[in-house]
């Protein structure tokens, strides 16, 4: 959580000068060399029917992606963060196939309210739209990397689908970056790259080895308080008693999900983001 949301936090200085899908665009790129260059994926291994899964899970990467950094070049890192965490909380709520689980994503959605405080007419519906689409992207995320999870063990999977998610965020990415690529821009995105998506995609994988997908995901649940924390200390995004209230209404209601959001006993090469996470983003 930490990885991802410095991450975000730190692109928005690149994002200035090459744009959010731009940024985006590099960040996968680089991220999707690393990853061929870990696992080396042999296509002979990749079948007809893997095609669906691995093409649709590397464009909504490149959506969402593009569409969470859109958003928090408009909107506070902390808000942004806890909009798109409705996507993989509806997920969880749906998944327990319980009337009453579908209380929590009401309640994150509650929460939402005093994070773009609407009654003072200040919000960015450009931005507030862009959340959403990378909730959705989010929530599409989590069903997906578990359909691949079933297929491919290790890294595998990822070294399949980032690639698709580059040349995803290229369509947009190239056109709005090109004139402004420079070698200090580059290394920027390559540092991004690391935070983002190789590092928390690895630690993610690792920990989904240690421990169950309950307890990931109740713990993941703290993410939108760890983007207004970086918010806070990194962006100077100082959040407002109301927003405080939101998160604390956004996080609880994650936390609360979790307990009859679970996908049942995981298989053996299950892995990466089951309950959570741009990046991705």
């Amino acid at each position: 959580m930490l990885s991802v949301q410095l991450g975000s936090a730190l692109s928005l200085g690149i994002i200035d000068t090459i744009g959010p899908a731009g940024t985006a665009w590099l960040r996968l790129t680089i991220g999707a060399v690393i990853f061929i260059a870990v696992a080396r994926p042999s296509l002979r291994t990749l079948r007809r029917a893997d095609l669906p899964v691995v093409l649709g899970l590397g464009v909504t990467t490149g959506v969402q992606t593009i569409a969470f950094l859109a958003a928090i070049e408009r909107l506070p890192l902390g808000t942004c963060v806890a909009i798109e965490f409705l996507g993989p909380l509806s997920v969880a709520a749906l998944r327990s196939h319980s009337r009453r689980a579908l209380a929590w994503p009401a309640l994150a959605l509650a929460g939402v309210v005093p994070l773009t405080e609407p009654w003072h007419a200040r919000v960015d519906l450009t931005g507030l739209a862009f959340a959403v689409l990378a909730a959705l992207g989010w929530a599409s995320y989590v069903m997906l990397t578990q359909r691949l999870g079933d297929r491919f063990s290790g890294l595998t999977g990822l070294s399949l689908t980032v690639p698709v998610a580059a040349v995803t965020a290229a369509i947009i990415g190239i056109p709005q970056a090109a004139g402004h690529i420079t070698v200090s821009v580059i290394a920027a995105a390559g540092g991004l790259a690391m935070l983002l998506p190789v590092l928390p995609y690895a630690l993610e994988l690792l920990a989904l080895r240690r421990m169950t997908h309950l307890a990931f995901g109740t713990l993941m649940a703290l993410e939108p308080a760890m983007g207004v924390l970086l918010g806070l200390l990194i962006l100077g995004q100082d959040p407002s008693v109301m927003k405080v209230l939101g998160i604390v209404l956004v996080v609880g209601a994650g936390a609360a999900a979790q307990r009859r959001g679970e996908r049942g006993p995981a298989t053996p090469t299950e892995t990466t983001k089951t309950a959570s996470s741009p990046a991705l983003t």
